[in-house]
């Protein structure tokens, strides 16, 4: 028995032509790049502005507070990224359903999911360049303004202290490991003042201390001064040069007390890797490292957020609930994914879970609001 095709023909849903799309993406980057460039010379103004209120009792130059502005902004672009995809989106699609240019599209079959895919495109493409390029540099620029700060509020070079107890440090020294505690350091020459050693075998078996004036640290090494060396059972002894290995590095001490948002998006996983070997918790950079993984994600979510405040015809006071809706949004996403990197820091959650879930929750909340328009 030979089969008899099905002479009427198939309904195939209408596809956004690439035109269009082109047109829909140029809109929305125009639109980006002109809030973006407003916010962050809004950002600068204000942060011009807080450095001259906390230079006020310092002889700094004007240009030096623009400097230290200037160093900041690229790290204070990234916290409000988010903010600019959502009224940028926001914008872009009010202007389209006020001409009828949506409205147009739409009647023809093509679906809200097709003519949000270009400006979904070009998010994810902003937020790879802002993970990728923006934030190593903002990390650069983020520790050079902090080392300034640091030099005009003291008048002295910048040295890193821990707490009012001075500095811990866990290294390991071959046959076993040390632990080093130091009232300062200074970073240019990264010497320790004030040093007792630890020094312990394997399985944590005690074997002796050493107080010393000062240690430098070399190739390998660290070079003890004017040092003394207890062992149990012996009698102290004076030792005024020694030396204890070690495998710490100048760069490796300067990052272990650098905030994570210091830290290049690409040296995060060495870094964290380095931090967990010597024993300390690297909770803080791992919720930055996947911050900066999920960032296009929580874009793209902003994307669909700003679709259903936009898409409807706005008439009289509907435009200024429209921006009110947007803010509310944004703000209460700000506030929630702060107190979930709160909770991941601390550890009350995982940490993989509190850099992810902002983003997550947004996409899942756009989606169903969207569905809940168009399909339901």
């Amino acid at each position: 028995m030979t089969a008899v095709a099905d002479p009427r023909p198939r309904l195939r849903r209408p596809r956004l032509s690439k035109t269009v799309s082109l047109y829909i993406a140029r809109q929305f980057t125009v639109r980006f790049l002109t809030l973006f460039l407003a916010i962050s010379a809004i950002i600068l103004l204000v942060t011009t502005v807080d450095q001259l209120d906390r230079l006020a009792t310092r002889d700094v130059a004007l240009i030096h507070v623009v400097e230290l502005a200037f160093y900041k902004l690229p790290h204070l672009i990234q916290e409000v990224m988010p903010f600019s995809v959502l009224f940028a989106a926001m914008a872009t699609f009010w202007r389209m359903t006020r001409n009828n240019e949506l409205v147009v599209v739409r009647s023809a079959g093509v679906s809200v999911w097709q003519f949000l895919l270009p400006v979904v495109a070009v998010t994810i493409v902003i937020g790879a360049i802002t993970t990728g390029a923006i934030n190593p540099l903002a990390s650069v620029l983020l520790s050079k303004h902090d080392e300034l700060q640091s030099q005009y509020s003291t008048g002295e070079a910048s040295t890193l202290a821990l707490s009012g107890d001075g500095l811990w440090l866990r290294q390991s020294d071959g046959d076993g490991n040390s632990v080093i505690h130091a009232r300062r350091v200074s970073e240019e020459a990264m010497s320790l003042h004030n040093v007792i050693i630890f020094r312990f075998e394997t399985e944590d078996r005690f074997t002796s201390r050493i107080d010393a004036e000062r240690a430098d640290l070399h190739d390998g090494k660290w070079t003890l001064y004017d040092a003394w060396l207890t062992r149990p059972g012996e009698q102290s002894r004076f030792v005024e040069e020694m030396d204890v290995p070690t495998d710490l590095t100048p760069e490796k001490i300067h990052n272990s007390f650098a905030p994570p948002e210091t830290i290049s998006f690409w040296s995060l996983p060495e870094f964290i890797e380095l931090l967990e070997d010597a024993g300390f918790t690297a909770n803080p950079h791992k919720l930055q490292f996947h911050r900066l993984l999920a960032l296009p994600a929580l874009l793209s979510a902003m994307i669909l957020l700003a679709a259903t405040f936009s898409l409807r015809q706005h008439r009289g006071g509907g435009v200024a609930m429209m921006v009110l809706a947007g803010v509310l949004t944004g703000f209460l996403i700000y506030v929630i994914s702060n107190v979930v990197f709160a909770l991941g820091i601390s550890g009350k959650i995982p940490v993989v879970l509190a850099g992810w879930a902002p983003a997550g929750a947004s996409l899942i909340l756009g989606v169903t609001t969207l569905l809940h328009m168009e399909d339901g």
